[in-house]
């Protein structure tokens, strides 16, 4: 298996090559899918390698390893583990290299991860020298991304390529953009090189003057430790409005004006914010191809595990290697040998295409003994003689499945327009698509200046009201304030909330409202768009009791669909799965967003469903428990934010009759 640095190096000189990034999915659904969407993008697009996203502890880890293994293994795809290395016990970081190693992996991310937490917060049985009794072995300590890289070296010698992550506009700790700085950021990145690193990977950004300084500057610095290395910059494909403006202010990435002005004239409109988003990130690619480079000019793309846009830009600016058996040709459906797709809970065998003289190349090759041809028109290895002509699909079909076309590449791309934890769940990109678990986006310190030390939970009630009057910009499940559309309903939620009722996601009832209305409108001109009320929100054990029966009375059972779960797992809707889909999560679905269009079918960009509820109940009943780690182990905010993990319920109720504005508040408030 082959190390980075030495697949870079055998390219020639002046060339590009592209590295592709995915995370593991919240579902297996989604996971099954996925499965079907990597063999597909590594066949159309070739990337040098790929990057899987490291989830710290327990269940998210595993999921990592396991997607890692599929890509390397079965996939025969270079494969770079990302590794952190904060809140992660030395115990846990050994097996982590070792799972990988045995899976055949060269190649580490190592990353800082989130800020450390107080020691009393390492799990027991899993500190230090994993002696089972709590006690802690501060021999090896991992604070920051260095210890890390200073330890694999210690432990693996040169086994691993150890890249590490740089910020071209500065990292911004105590999530406070004004603490950015490059110059501050150097001396840890030059001891990162000097420790051991093999290839530097940045953030995302778009402002690419900022990058142009940055290369620059560690080309150029005085250490001569950046002089030759491998410097690869992150795009992010931009796949919709608000995930784009989400990204930037998790990451700090600044976004030029004018290149906001350019998605702000198409907001309403997904289809448009995804055109304008390939030629925005085509354009910063092209730049940066322009600038001299020491090296093969390599770009990562951070696919957010979704195909349609990165393969535009592969395209659009000639990153896709070629091949010899790159050609135009007729196609012929065959069987293929990948698994079924799910769509919306059916199952589609898909055909595959190859071309009509499969097997036959324009003109002999001659077989070198070598690894790399200098010539792939004339020359072929040995290795790839040795494989014989399948009916695969050619780079040409398959590209153009991956970008949409046809009725092919419309069921492949089926999910391209993702809606967060409001998507489908049978998709790859379905929830907060970062690939890194539950957090709560920022440091201890930050967390304790807007939510204080609540004593109560009245002190708690008062944090949601104040988020919704917007004296506070966030709380643990909510990165932002109410937007104008939420805004319409305000007045509403400050009553449930009042009553103790803590909302966390809600939208009105809307009735055939033009496409085109500033508050309520979404995608293509000349539509129309309609919702179904709906509010999710923690509700007091006692309080569940009593809404619980109201909701199964004869007069509402018909008007409303709804789910409940606890901290614990114990689950109840309205629609019960049959004794036989009992444990398959398959359950209802509510779409509760839909738009008609002229020249399209329905589209629903917002359901909610059993096995996406379930999902999300898990991590949003996880967030308490970080909310709960920022304070000292036996203080009594920790045992006020940990009491209300266990004594409240998650519940989401969506009221059908989308013509009643009022029909869920009158029902909820009566």
């Amino acid at each position: 298996m082959e190390k980075i640095t030495d697949k870079i190096a055998a390219l020639p000189p002046g060339s590009n090559y592209f590295s592709l990034e995915f995370f593991p999915p919240k579902t297996t659904m989604g996971s099954s899918n996925l499965r079907a969407r990597l063999d597909r993008m590594s066949r159309a697009l070739r990337p040098l390698f790929i990057t899987v996203t490291w989830g710290a502890g327990g269940s998210t880890a595993t999921k990592s390893l396991e997607l890692a293994e599929l890509c390397q293994r079965e996939l025969g795809l270079t494969t770079c583990l990302h590794l952190t290395c904060t809140n992660m016990s030395r115990k846990l970081v050994d097996r982590a290299l070792e799972d990988a190693k045995a899976l055949g992996i060269r190649n580490i991310l190592a990353l800082r991860g989130d800020p450390p937490r107080s020691e009393e917060y390492r799990d027991v049985g899993e500190n230090g020298n994993g002696s089972g009794n709590g006690e802690v072995d501060t021999e090896e300590e991992f604070e920051w991304a260095v210890d890390l890289v200073r330890y694999i070296r210690k432990q693996y010698g040169d086994y691993f390529c150890i890249g590490v992550a740089a910020y071209p506009e500065g990292h911004a700790d105590e999530s406070d953009p004004a603490g950015q700085s490059l110059e501050h950021d150097l001396p840890y990145l030059v001891g990162k090189v000097q420790a051991g690193a093999d290839f530097i990977m940045t953030q995302l950004f778009f402002d690419v003057e900022a990058y142009d300084g940055f290369e620059k500057r560690l080309r150029e610095h005085e250490s001569g430790a950046f002089k030759d290395m491998p410097i690869i910059p992150g795009m992010m494909p931009i796949q919709s409005y608000q995930m784009i403006k989400r990204t930037t202010k998790l990451s700090h990435a600044r976004m030029p004006p004018d290149v906001m002005a350019r998605l702000d004239e198409v907001r309403g409109d997904d289809e448009m914010v995804k055109k304008v988003g390939v030629d925005v990130v085509s354009e910063i690619v092209t730049h940066v191809q322009k600038e001299p480079s020491p090296g093969p000019r390599g770009f990562h793309f951070y696919t957010l595990n979704l195909e349609k846009a990165v393969a535009f830009i592969l395209e659009r600016t000639n990153l896709i290697p070629s091949s010899p058996l790159d050609s135009e040709s007729a196609i012929l459906d065959v069987p293929s040998p990948l698994e079924s797709l799910q769509i919306n809970g059916s199952t589609h065998k898909r055909p595959s295409r190859r071309l009509s003289s499969i097997g036959s190349d324009p003109h002999n090759r001659v077989i070198i003994s070598g690894s790399i041809t200098s010539n792939p028109d004339r020359e072929t290895t040995a290795e790839e003689a040795a494989v014989p002509a399948e009916p695969v699909n050619t780079r040409a079909n398959t590209l153009a499945i991956s970008e949409g076309e046809g009725s092919l590449g419309r069921e492949a791309t089926w999910d391209d327009f993702p809606n967060g934890r409001w998507g489908d769940a049978r998709s790859p990109a379905y929830g907060e698509i970062d690939g890194y678990g539950v957090s709560l986006h920022m440091s201890v310190n930050q967390a304790i200046k807007l939510w204080g030390f609540p004593t109560s939970r009245e002190d708690i009630t008062s944090l949601f009201i104040r988020h919704i009057e917007g004296s506070i910009s966030a709380l643990p499940w909510s990165e932002q304030g109410l937007n104008e559309e939420t805004n319409t309903i305000k007045s509403q939620l400050l009553k449930l909330n009042q009553k103790g009722w803590w909302t966390v996601a809600s939208q009105p009832a809307v009735n055939g409202v033009k496409s085109s209305d500033p508050i309520f409108g979404w995608g293509p001109k000349n539509g129309f768009v309609f919702q179904k009320a709906f509010v999710e929100l923690f509700i007091p054990v006692a309080d569940w009791t009593a809404l619980h029966a109201k909701l199964t009375s004869s007069s509402v059972v018909t008007t409303v669909s709804w789910y409940a779960s606890n901290a614990s797992g114990s689950f109840l809707s309205s629609s019960p799965n049959s004794p036989e889909d009992a444990g398959t999560g398959s359950g209802s679905t509510n779409a509760v967003t839909w738009g008609a269009f002229p020249g399209k079918e329905i589209i629903t960009p917002t359901i909610i469903e059993e096995v996406s509820f379930r999902a999300w109940a898990e991590e949003a009943f996880g967030i308490w428990g970080e909310w709960g780690r920022v304070y000292p182990a036996r203080s009594v905010s920790k045992r006020v934010v940990d009491g209300c993990r266990e004594g409240y319920w998650l519940v989401n109720v969506i009221h059908h009759g989308y013509v009643e504005r009022e029909g869920l508040w009158e029902l909820l408030l009566k």
